[in-house]
Formats: structure tokens, C-alpha cells, sequence
């Protein structure tokens, strides 16, 4: 072996290629392995920390997953890539893929609310409107899917992105949970925890369907306006809730009312 073969066989192996991704953020969900034109050796190093996982995508197409670990990036280790590739004997040269890591932690304590009053339909009040707020937690359960049914081709997903499109995911899923709940208005602000748990069931599947695992659903506030909230408590001292006694309750209501704004005596 000449100088030249040992000196070349020397940097093969001591400049091998690490693909590994250190967080420095709090917000990245996912980010893409940055390489000239893609270019992976044969036999390079891909470390997988703790709280991610590793997808290589090809021309598009989802291949290999990793879970936390340490591997040698070579044909046994890459079955769909080497299907994808057509590698049947092996491969000597550098490869080209996308590599994503993605971010596997739990995120806490996102916000999430309603940007317009819901109106509901209330056989005592008519039609009402509400308002809701609260916190979520979510966590990446599938991360290929993730990245190919929401990252797409975004080099550095952050924690802002994909909360707009799930408060908004939430929101409307929420508006059709307490329509089909039926409640009596006054118990929508005093069964947050049972509403709570209605409202993840229903978005699970949905949150799911993209690769992501709605780990935690709280609604901290059901608010409706003043007037409503009065006339709520007012009616409540009925004995008994029905469709007479609130049409006197509300006539009632209105006689006061008018007497007051003519300036007489209720």
C-alpha cells in the first residue's frame, strides 16, 4: 500500500460523518440535518439523543425511522432507503436523503381559545354566546407522519407554527362538542372537567391523524355576557324550571324594565 492509499484510508476513517442534531431551543419540533447537497458516507455515524427521533425521507418519500441510539448508517441499517434507492448489492459512495430530527418531549402548557363567541341555543334563554379558554399539552407520537403530513419541506418547525393550526383545530372542535352537549347554559362554566374530558376524546383521533398524541386538554373558563349571567342567577331561584315559569320570569323582567325607562314605579 502506498503513502497516498494510507494516508487517504487515514481521513476515510477519522473525518467519518456524524449526523446528530444538539437542541439549543425550547421551541423546535423539527429540524433538518443540514449537508452539501445531501451527501451522506457509507458507514457514518447518526446518534438519535434522548427525547427525538431520526427520519430520512427520500425524493419525497418517508424511508427509515430512528429511535433514540447510536447506528452505522449502512444498508442494514437502511432497509426502506436501500429499497428506495435500489441498493441490492450494497453501496460504496455517498447517499443522498433528507435527514429530519424530531423533537419527541412533552409540550406543556400551550394556550388555546376562542377567537369568536360560540352561539348556542338554549331552550330557556334563546340564543346565547360563549366564550373559552385554556391549556393544552401535545407531544410527536409519529414522526414520520408529522413530518410528511405537516413539516413538508420546512428546514426548522417551530412550537408557533404547528400551534396555530392546532388552536384553530381545537376551537372548532370544541364549538361542535358543546353544541352536541346540550347543557343547560348555566352548567357550561361549572363542568369544565367533564367538559375537559369530552373535548380530548373528540380530538384525539384528529390530533392522531397527523402524527401527533394530544397528551392533555383543559378548559380553565366558559365566560358569557354580564346580562346573561344575572339573569341566569335571577331565574334560579325558581323553584322549578320550566317553559311557563320563564315566560312570566321574562315578562316580568320586561315590565320592570319599561316602568324603570318611563320614570315610574315598578
Amino acid at each position: 500500500m502506498s503513502i497516498f492509499d494510507k494516508i487517504k484510508e487515514k481521513l476515510s476513517h477519522e473525518f467519518i460523518d456524524i449526523v446528530e442534531w444538539l437542541d439549543y431551543t425550547d421551541d423546535t419540533i423539527a429540524h433538518r440535518f443540514e449537508r452539501y447537497q445531501n451527501e451522506i458516507k457509507n458507514g457514518a455515524k447518526l446518534i438519535v439523543r434522548e427525547g427525538q427521533m431520526a427520519v430520512f425521507i427520500n425524493e419525497g418519500q418517508l424511508a427509515d425511522v430512528f429511535k433514540p441510539g447510536t447506528y452505522d448508517l449502512t444498508t442494514q441499517n437502511l432497509p426502506i432507503l436501500s429499497t428506495l434507492k435500489g441498493w441490492k448489492y450494497g453501496f460504496n459512495s455517498p447517499f443522498k436523503a433528507e435527514v429530519y430530527f424530531v423533537n419527541t418531549t412533552l409540550f406543556t402548557d400551550e394556550k388555546w381559545g376562542t377567537k369568536n363567541p360560540i352561539t348556542l341555543s338554549d331552550d330557556r334563554f334563546g340564543l346565547v354566546e360563549i366564550r373559552a379558554f385554556g391549556t393544552y399539552a401535545f407531544k410527536i407520537e409519529d414522526a414520520g407522519k408529522f413530518i410528511i403530513d405537516i413539516v413538508g419541506t420546512d428546514n426548522n418547525f417551530t412550537n408557533f407554527e404547528i400551534n396555530e393550526h392546532l388552536k384553530s383545530l381545537i376551537a372548532t372542535r370544541f364549538t361542535d362538542t358543546v353544541g352536541e352537549a346540550n347543557l343547560p347554559i348555566e352548567l357550561y362554566a361549572a363542568n369544565t372537567s367533564e367538559l375537559s374530558e369530552t373535548c380530548q376524546e373528540v380530538m384525539k383521533p384528529e390530533f392522531s391523524s397527523v402524527g401527533i398524541s394530544l397528551e392533555k386538554f383543559y378548559i380553565e373558563n366558559v365566560s358569557m355576557p354580564e346580562e346573561l349571567k344575572k339573569e341566569i342567577f335571577e331565574y334560579s331561584r325558581l323553584d322549578k324550571i320550566d317553559l311557563d315559569k320563564l315566560t312570566r320570569f321574562k315578562t316580568a323582567k320586561a315590565i320592570e324594565a319599561a316602568a324603570h325607562n318611563e320614570g315610574g314605579t315598578a
